[in-house]
Protein backbone atom coordinates (compact mmCIF):
# COMPACT_ATOMS: atom_id res chain seq x y z
CA UNK A 1 0.00 0.00 0.00
CA UNK A 2 1.41 3.39 -0.92
CA UNK A 3 1.58 6.22 1.56
CA UNK A 4 0.63 9.75 0.59
CA UNK A 5 3.66 11.85 1.56
CA UNK A 6 2.11 15.16 0.53
CA UNK A 7 1.42 17.53 3.38
CA UNK A 8 -2.17 18.56 4.00
CA UNK A 9 -2.89 22.04 5.34
CA UNK A 10 -5.98 22.90 7.31
CA UNK A 11 -8.54 25.57 6.56
CA UNK A 12 -6.93 27.99 9.04
CA UNK A 13 -3.62 27.95 7.16
CA UNK A 14 -5.38 28.60 3.86
CA UNK A 15 -7.38 31.40 5.51
CA UNK A 16 -4.10 33.00 6.70
CA UNK A 17 -2.74 32.74 3.15
CA UNK A 18 -5.86 34.45 1.80
CA UNK A 19 -5.40 37.29 4.28
CA UNK A 20 -1.80 37.68 3.11
CA UNK A 21 -2.95 37.71 -0.54
CA UNK A 22 -5.54 40.37 0.36
CA UNK A 23 -2.82 42.53 1.94
CA UNK A 24 -0.97 42.48 -1.38
CA UNK A 25 1.67 39.82 -0.77
CA UNK A 26 2.63 37.48 -3.57
CA UNK A 27 3.07 33.75 -3.19
CA UNK A 28 6.79 33.83 -2.31
CA UNK A 29 6.57 36.24 0.65
CA UNK A 30 3.37 34.52 1.81
CA UNK A 31 5.12 31.15 1.66
CA UNK A 32 8.03 32.48 3.72
CA UNK A 33 5.66 33.93 6.33
CA UNK A 34 3.63 30.74 6.59
CA UNK A 35 6.63 28.38 6.39
CA UNK A 36 5.05 26.45 3.53
CA UNK A 37 6.60 25.43 0.18
CA UNK A 38 6.20 28.21 -2.38
CA UNK A 39 4.75 25.85 -5.02
CA UNK A 40 1.86 25.02 -2.69
CA UNK A 41 1.18 28.70 -1.97
CA UNK A 42 1.40 29.51 -5.70
CA UNK A 43 -1.37 26.98 -6.41
CA UNK A 44 -3.40 28.50 -3.58
CA UNK A 45 -2.95 31.96 -5.13
CA UNK A 46 -4.22 30.72 -8.51
CA UNK A 47 -7.22 29.16 -6.81
CA UNK A 48 -7.83 32.28 -4.71
CA UNK A 49 -7.73 34.55 -7.76
CA UNK A 50 -10.03 32.27 -9.72
CA UNK A 51 -12.49 31.11 -7.08
CA UNK A 52 -12.11 33.56 -4.21
CA UNK A 53 -11.94 32.72 -0.52
CA UNK A 54 -14.74 30.17 -0.74
CA UNK A 55 -12.90 28.20 -3.44
CA UNK A 56 -9.63 28.31 -1.53
CA UNK A 57 -11.23 27.08 1.68
CA UNK A 58 -13.08 24.25 -0.06
CA UNK A 59 -9.86 22.83 -1.56
CA UNK A 60 -9.34 19.18 -0.78
CA UNK A 61 -12.94 18.54 0.25
CA UNK A 62 -13.97 16.72 -2.92
CA UNK A 63 -13.16 16.82 -6.59
CA UNK A 64 -15.63 18.58 -8.83
CA UNK A 65 -16.94 16.83 -11.92
CA UNK A 66 -16.95 18.85 -15.10
CA UNK A 67 -19.06 18.02 -18.12
CA UNK A 68 -17.65 17.52 -21.59
CA UNK A 69 -19.11 20.88 -22.64
CA UNK A 70 -17.49 22.71 -19.71
CA UNK A 71 -14.12 21.17 -20.51
CA UNK A 72 -14.44 22.09 -24.21
CA UNK A 73 -15.53 25.65 -23.49
CA UNK A 74 -12.73 26.26 -20.98
CA UNK A 75 -10.03 24.71 -23.18
CA UNK A 76 -11.32 26.53 -26.27
CA UNK A 77 -11.29 29.85 -24.38
CA UNK A 78 -7.65 29.41 -23.36
CA UNK A 79 -6.28 27.84 -26.55
CA UNK A 80 -8.32 29.51 -29.29
CA UNK A 81 -9.24 32.85 -27.74
CA UNK A 82 -6.14 33.49 -25.61
CA UNK A 83 -7.96 33.87 -22.29
CA UNK A 84 -5.61 33.72 -19.29
CA UNK A 85 -5.77 30.48 -17.32
CA UNK A 86 -6.74 32.26 -14.09
CA UNK A 87 -9.57 34.09 -15.91
CA UNK A 88 -10.83 30.85 -17.44
CA UNK A 89 -10.70 29.19 -14.01
CA UNK A 90 -12.87 31.96 -12.59
CA UNK A 91 -15.29 31.98 -15.52
CA UNK A 92 -15.85 28.22 -15.60
CA UNK A 93 -15.59 27.45 -11.87
CA UNK A 94 -12.44 25.34 -12.06
CA UNK A 95 -10.73 25.22 -8.67
CA UNK A 96 -7.29 24.00 -9.80
CA UNK A 97 -5.21 24.98 -12.77
CA UNK A 98 -3.79 21.47 -13.33
CA UNK A 99 -6.93 19.96 -14.87
CA UNK A 100 -7.38 23.02 -17.07
CA UNK A 101 -3.79 22.74 -18.28
CA UNK A 102 -4.35 19.03 -19.00
CA UNK A 103 -7.55 19.81 -20.92
CA UNK A 104 -5.75 22.49 -22.96
CA UNK A 105 -2.94 20.07 -23.85
CA UNK A 106 -5.45 17.39 -24.87
CA UNK A 107 -7.46 19.96 -26.87
CA UNK A 108 -4.34 21.09 -28.74
CA UNK A 109 -3.38 17.48 -29.44
CA UNK A 110 -6.70 15.96 -30.48
CA UNK A 111 -9.36 18.64 -30.55
CA UNK A 112 -12.60 18.53 -28.61
CA UNK A 113 -12.97 14.76 -28.97
CA UNK A 114 -9.82 14.27 -26.87
CA UNK A 115 -11.76 15.69 -23.90
CA UNK A 116 -14.46 13.01 -23.97
CA UNK A 117 -14.53 10.71 -20.96
CA UNK A 118 -12.78 7.41 -21.54
CA UNK A 119 -14.26 4.17 -20.21
CA UNK A 120 -12.61 3.04 -16.99
CA UNK A 121 -11.25 -0.41 -16.26
CA UNK A 122 -10.24 -3.31 -18.41
CA UNK A 123 -11.88 -3.58 -21.82
CA UNK A 124 -14.37 -6.36 -22.37
CA UNK A 125 -12.92 -9.54 -23.78
CA UNK A 126 -9.39 -8.88 -22.53
CA UNK A 127 -8.65 -12.11 -20.78
CA UNK A 128 -10.87 -14.35 -18.78
CA UNK A 129 -13.00 -16.94 -20.48
CA UNK A 130 -12.78 -17.33 -24.26
CA UNK A 131 -15.79 -16.09 -26.18
CA UNK A 132 -16.33 -19.41 -28.02
CA UNK A 133 -16.60 -22.73 -26.20
CA UNK A 134 -13.60 -25.01 -26.65
CA UNK A 135 -13.96 -28.50 -28.07
CA UNK A 136 -13.02 -31.58 -26.05
CA UNK A 137 -10.08 -32.13 -28.40
CA UNK A 138 -8.68 -28.64 -27.70
CA UNK A 139 -9.02 -29.16 -23.95
CA UNK A 140 -7.16 -32.48 -24.19
CA UNK A 141 -4.38 -30.91 -26.30
CA UNK A 142 -3.90 -28.24 -23.64
CA UNK A 143 -3.82 -30.89 -20.92
CA UNK A 144 -1.18 -32.90 -22.84
CA UNK A 145 0.98 -29.76 -23.29
CA UNK A 146 0.74 -29.02 -19.58
CA UNK A 147 1.68 -32.59 -18.59
CA UNK A 148 4.61 -32.65 -21.03
CA UNK A 149 5.95 -29.42 -19.52
CA UNK A 150 5.53 -30.86 -16.03
CA UNK A 151 7.42 -34.05 -17.02
CA UNK A 152 10.25 -32.01 -18.55
CA UNK A 153 10.52 -30.00 -15.35
CA UNK A 154 10.65 -33.16 -13.22
CA UNK A 155 13.28 -34.76 -15.48
CA UNK A 156 15.43 -31.65 -15.21
CA UNK A 157 15.01 -31.62 -11.43
CA UNK A 158 16.04 -35.29 -11.22
CA UNK A 159 19.17 -34.61 -13.32
CA UNK A 160 20.16 -31.68 -11.12
CA UNK A 161 19.74 -33.81 -7.97
CA UNK A 162 21.98 -36.54 -9.40
CA UNK A 163 24.69 -33.96 -10.14
CA UNK A 164 24.57 -32.82 -6.52
CA UNK A 165 24.86 -36.39 -5.18
CA UNK A 166 27.80 -37.38 -7.41
CA UNK A 167 31.28 -36.81 -5.87
CA UNK A 168 33.35 -34.13 -7.57
CA UNK A 169 35.69 -35.41 -10.33
CA UNK A 170 38.83 -34.15 -8.56
CA UNK A 171 38.33 -36.44 -5.52
CA UNK A 172 39.47 -40.03 -6.00
CA UNK A 173 37.31 -42.83 -4.68
CA UNK A 174 40.31 -44.85 -3.15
Amino acid sequence: MSVDLRRRYNEGTRREAAALFESGLGYRPAARKLGIPKDTVREWLFTYRAMGLKGLLSMGSRQARHTFEQKCDAARAVVDHGVAISDAMAAYGIASRTPLQNWCAAYREGGAEALRAKPKGRPRGSGGKPSTPRSREQELEDRVRKLEAENAYLRRYEQDMKKLEAPPACISAD
